[in-house]
């Protein structure tokens, strides 16, 4: 029986529009387990909540009601101290915006989290992991001379630098071109088997069709739970149903 690493009980996620005080509901009773090790792929059309469903999970945003089990705690009755240090111990997050530090250059952007949690830092294992994603400026360069997709590969180096027992990971190769993809998923695709877990938001059908399980969601609903998902299975659902 595999272990379930998280355990997403029911949570809805309702916002307010500005002046007309019209409540909406973004995530509608969503409940879910993800098992340790598992390549997890969520995917939907624009708008169904994908990356919402996301920061839920990851502790990130707060439901309006629910609950999610992270490694065997409530995400939601944790206080800040408790919540940062879970989150700088197990997980790592790769952003759409990056949240990069555009002071430090790349190498000191890449190994940021590993000095705040005073781990050994090794320059060349940083040089191979920027070499494995295609990476091609000098580590020394400032952020800002980097194009997106450069950026994107220095988040995504950073996160993979950290060692993290999850990973949440919203369009992660999204600014990329094919090779680079390529590359990215598939070092995703090794560090799950070797028992780290990935949560993916993902447009990326051919992708997603390569993970353990895809959650398609429409409307901040599950609309099925697809093992072993297939590109044929995955454009039925999600374009089929429009």
């Amino acid at each position: 029986m595999a272990d379930k690493i998280i355990s997403i009980k029911n949570i809805v996620k309702d916002i307010v529009l500005g002046k007309s005080n019209k409540t909406i509901r973004i995530i509608d009773d969503i409940s879910l387990d993800i098992n340790k090790g598992e390549f997890l792929s969520i995917v939907g059309p624009s708008g169904s909540g994908k990356s919402t469903l996301l920061n839920l999970i990851s502790g990130l945003s707060t439901p309006t009601s629910g609950e999610v089990y992270l490694a065997g705690q409530n995400l939601y009755e944790l206080n800040s101290t408790k919540l940062a240090r879970l989150r700088r111990d197990k997980i790592g997050f790769i952003f759409q915006q990056y949240n990069l530090i555009s002071a430090l250059p790349v190498f000191e952007n890449i190994v940021l989290q590993l000095r705040l949690s005073h781990q050994k830092i090794d320059r060349s294992q940083i040089d191979k992991l920027l070499e494995n994603i295609n990476f091609e400026p000098k580590s020394s360069v400032n952020i800002d001379s980097l194009s997106g997709g450069e950026k994107q590969k220095v988040a995504i180096a950073r996160v993979l630098a950290t060692d993290c027992e999850i990973i949440f990971a919203d369009e992660p190769t999204g600014a990329l071109d094919s090779i680079s993809s390529e590359k990215v998923f598939n070092i995703l695709r090794e560090i799950t088997d070797k028992g780290k877990t990935v949560i993916m938001v993902t447009h990326n059908i051919e992708m997603a069709s390569k993970t353990d399980r895809a959650v398609v969601i429409r409307d901040g609903k599950i609309q099925n739970i697809l093992s072993n998902p297939t590109e044929r299975l995955l454009l039925h659902e999600i374009a089929g149903n429009l």
